[in-house]
């Protein structure tokens, strides 16, 4: 199953950008046995639409454009269910073993995601009702993702 992340805003050269690389090498390396390939992020511009409602509509669609045809879709959304480590890690693993082609997490823009596209996706996955930082989103995705190949490979955890 090919993981992937599609993010509206570029990230600068610097050290959050190093710190997801090497999460998302991790995570290439790890999930190679597992069957998860990919891994990749597809960095997309923000809208410049004049109210935030077209913003995000305007965002909306350009992530949909983005998105493999017939692959799950996980909206990461302050609102959305919260899952601990292992928790996401099985899901990641049944889909897989379903036989889904295609894993793609979704971060929006300054104004968050359209709910008409949160509503949409397969599912909606909060880090914490409070507001973090796209870079940090990103950093804390890339090693959930990682922690998910070590996980599925029976790797010990600690919360066991």
């Amino acid at each position: 199953m090919r993981v992937g992340i599609v993010a509206l805003g570029r990230m600068k050269q610097g050290p959050e950008r190093e710190l997801v690389a090497r999460y998302l090498e991790r995570a290439v390396n790890g999930g190679r046995t597992l069957g998860l390939t990919g891994f990749a992020i597809t960095e997309l511009s923000e809208s410049r639409a004049g109210s935030a409602a077209s913003r995000k509509s305007e965002e909306a669609k350009a992530i949909a454009a983005h998105l493999p045809e017939g692959g799950l879709v996980i909206a990461l959304d302050e609102r959305g269910k919260t899952l601990g480590s292992d928790d996401l890690a099985r899901r990641i693993g049944r889909w897989r073993d379903d036989g889904k082609a295609a894993l793609s997490f979704v971060i929006g823009g300054a104004d968050g995601l359209d709910p008409v596209f949160v509503h949409k996706a397969d599912l909606a996955l909060s880090f914490s009702p409070l507001t973090w930082p796209h870079q940090l989103v990103r950093i804390m995705l890339a090693e959930q993702l990682y922690r998910a190949t070590t996980i599925l490979s029976g790797h010990p955890y600690h919360r066991e």
